[in-house]
């Protein structure tokens, strides 16, 4: 792991008294998770019926600000994205800094084959591919306006292997009808949004992975659970496989984006405001702009994408907010 990710500071040789400086923090707490990403689109009512429909989401609630319409999308009481209209935009730019894909979590296996099914008979949907990653079952999608979809379920944490302090995970063929017909259900399929999902992490292509290193692992607080993987690192908290991962596959090089369409926040979520307060330490040591409300941190990494992290519980109040 980087030393930026590790470093500690220590008492003078010497010194008779005891250091009282505190340092910064440098992870992020264990219990961090992911929340609602937000995503600027050109046609709302398309992309809210690609969602419903493909993903088995429901519209929670709505706001208007100005010439904006920003929709809170979700399953039960878990907002899983916000899709803010701003159609005078360009289209997503496949080769620049961004959203990869907003990776779906769900519970079980069934859950994933519904939506999945789901998915994959809905016209406006691109079929790209899928794998199994040795953590994870995983079958990948792009929506209308050419972002990037993940929905995978997670093996047992006992089942991961581990090596060189890195999560191992590979990219196998994973066959997507052998796994319908293996998981399928039709109770599954019935009930639709009733299932749990949400957002279990967050995959960018960036421009350069050493910056995204410092940004998401050294500022952020990540740990760095795997760096050998060609031209991309995943990074986590509590020893989970990945919470966000950069690449530069399609980006290498990138400056910071242009307004387009496509990825607006990246979400995540810590246990308390002494997390936030580690955080603000953090990105005030090293120089990065930040606005601190009280109930959230919000920044912008490397490559201009916001980044919110903020406190437990957050309500669609909170996701329309942002």
């Amino acid at each position: 792991m980087s030393t930026a990710a590790t470093g500690t500071s220590s008492a003078a040789a010497g010194a008779t008294a005891p250091d009282t400086t505190t340092a910064p923090d440098t992870t992020i707490n264990p219990d961090t998770v992911m929340d609602a990403v937000t995503l600027r689109v050109g046609d709302l009512e398309q992309m809210t019926d690609y969602y419903a429909g493909a993903l088995a989401m429901e519209p929670v609630e709505e706001r208007t600000r100005g010439r904006e319409v920003h929709r809170v999308l979700g399953r039960g009481t878990t907002p899983m994205m916000r899709l803010v209209h701003t159609p005078d935009l360009p289209a997503v730019d496949p080769r620049q800094s961004g959203l990869f894909h907003t990776a779906f979590l769900f519970d079980d296996q069934p859950g994933l084959a519904a939506t999945v099914y789901r998915a994959a008979q809905d016209p406006r949907s691109r079929f790209v591919g899928s794998s199994d990653h040795s953590v994870s079952e995983a079958f990948y999608f792009t929506d209308p306006e050419g972002n990037g979809i993940e929905l995978y379920t997670d093996r047992d944490r006992s089942l991961w292997l581990h090596a060189r302090g890195q999560v191992l995970m590979d990219t196998t063929y994973l066959d997507p009808n052998d796994f319908l017909r293996a998981h399928l259900t039709q109770d599954a399929l019935d009930a639709g949004p009733a299932l749990a999902g949400r957002v279990g992490h967050v995959h960018l292509q960036v421009g350069d992975i050493e910056r995204a290193d410092a940004f998401y692992v050294g500022t952020l607080g990540f740990e760095a659970t795997m760096r050998e993987y060609p031209g991309a690192l995943f990074a986590s908290a509590g020893g989970y496989h990945h919470h966000v991962a950069m690449n530069v596959w399609n980006s290498r090089g990138a400056g910071p984006r242009a307004s387009t369409l496509g990825l607006g926040d990246v979400a995540v979520t810590v246990p308390g405001r002494d997390d936030l307060d580690a955080l603000a330490a953090r990105l005030t040591a090293r120089g990065v702009a930040f606005t601190d409300d009280g109930r959230a941190v919000t920044t912008r990494d490397p490559w201009d994408t916001q980044v919110t992290v903020s406190l437990p519980g957050s309500s669609v109040e909170d996701v329309l907010a942002r």
